[in-house]
């Protein structure tokens, strides 16, 4: 399927995730699931919590135990392919890369969409951080049912 039309099949996503319990804290999800040579998250992460190993084409992976949520890897990845997630109660908290303007703002209701770019339900976006060491990536904290956690991708404003 990712081959076919850029969308990884549903046991590739499930393969990124850890188990729900280890996700009430936050931690990164690497969705890079092609060998090419990248490896800004490894470097950036202050945790040391993403390796790529000694061949920069392999695709990094998450140590969860090491893994903080921070987000620095998420805006730092060039291929917008990393995200946060987090578990509370009956929502997943995500923090993703977003790069259109104008920015959505705190307090705005979004379309929730999938990696088919489906409107799949709605979200609240409850943070936008956009810092200089950000360049143009904002970092958006978006609140989503939980139902919604292997769905979910982005944002969009509804039509």
């Amino acid at each position: 399927m990712l081959n076919k039309n850029g969308v990884p099949s549903k046991d590739l996503i499930l393969s990124r995730f850890p188990d729900n319990d280890i996700l009430v804290k936050p931690k990164a999800i690497t969705e890079c699931y092609e060998e090419i040579p990248c490896n800004p998250c490894s470097t950036s992460c202050p945790f040391h919590a993403i390796t790529v190993g000694d061949d920069i084409n392999t695709p990094p992976q998450v140590d969860f135990e090491l893994c903080t949520g921070c987000g620095i890897c998420v805006y730092n990845c060039p291929g917008l392919a990393i995200f946060t997630v987090q578990i509370k109660g009956d929502y997943a908290i995500y923090k993703i890369p977003y790069e259109f303007v104008p920015r959505p703002q705190k307090g705005d209701i979004m379309d929730a969409v999938n990696r088919n770019g489906d409107v799949i339900g709605q979200c609240l976006i409850e943070k936008v951080t956009f810092g200089a060491k950000q360049d143009k990536t904002a970092l958006l904290q978006v609140q989503v049912p939980v139902t919604l956690l292997h769905e979910f991708i982005t944002v969009r404003r509804p039509l």
